[in-house]
């Protein structure tokens, strides 16, 4: 565990803690046999697949990275850890930039902008508000084909954005 939070042994111990308990695994892992010395099975199959990303988040914490992607970090975790992970990069990377690759539109609705792609080309980069506005936006159309609440929130959350940004 200690490798994978810390390649280059660049950190304290609290810092190490402190980074787990950012993303709520600091209990988890005191649980584990030899906690911070605990040994990673190949690929970190010892974890679960929602753990593993919540690892590499709190490694990006600590390495405080300017640019950060994060690519369907939250496909494997529950809405609360969804939740969880979105205001922590809000938080801890407010000066970077953030890249967000998800299939989770409620992952990307509070973003600056949003890039839809359709196999694998651009069609649409705005700010999801404005992407919204528009009945004919792929986005638009994606939202739409969550259902009537959801797709009522999301919008709400778009909206409540945009005003505040204004």
């Amino acid at each position: 565990m200690r490798k994978n939070l810390d390649p280059f042994n660049e950190h304290t111990d609290e810092e190490l803690w402190n980074a787990l308990e950012e993303v709520q695994l600091k209990e988890a892992v005191e649980g584990l046999p030899g906690r911070l010395n605990t040994e990673l099975a190949e690929s970190g199959s010892n974890l679960s697949a929602g753990q593993r990303q919540l690892v590499s988040f709190a490694r990006a914490i600590l390495r405080k990275n300017q640019i950060l992607i994060i690519d369907k970090a939250t496909s494997n975790v529950d809405t609360r850890t969804d939740e969880l992970i979105k205001k922590k990069v809000c938080e801890k990377f407010a000066q970077s930039i953030v890249l967000t690759i998800t299939n989770r539109l409620r992952t990307v609705i509070d973003s600056e902008s949003v890039m839809v792609l359709d196999s694998g080309r651009r069609v649409e980069f705005s700010r999801p508000y404005k992407l919204l506005q528009n009945r004919n936006s792929l986005f638009y159309k994606m939202v739409q084909h969550l259902g009537e609440a959801e797709a009522a929130a999301l919008t709400e959350t778009a909206t409540q954005v945009h005003m505040e940004r204004k």
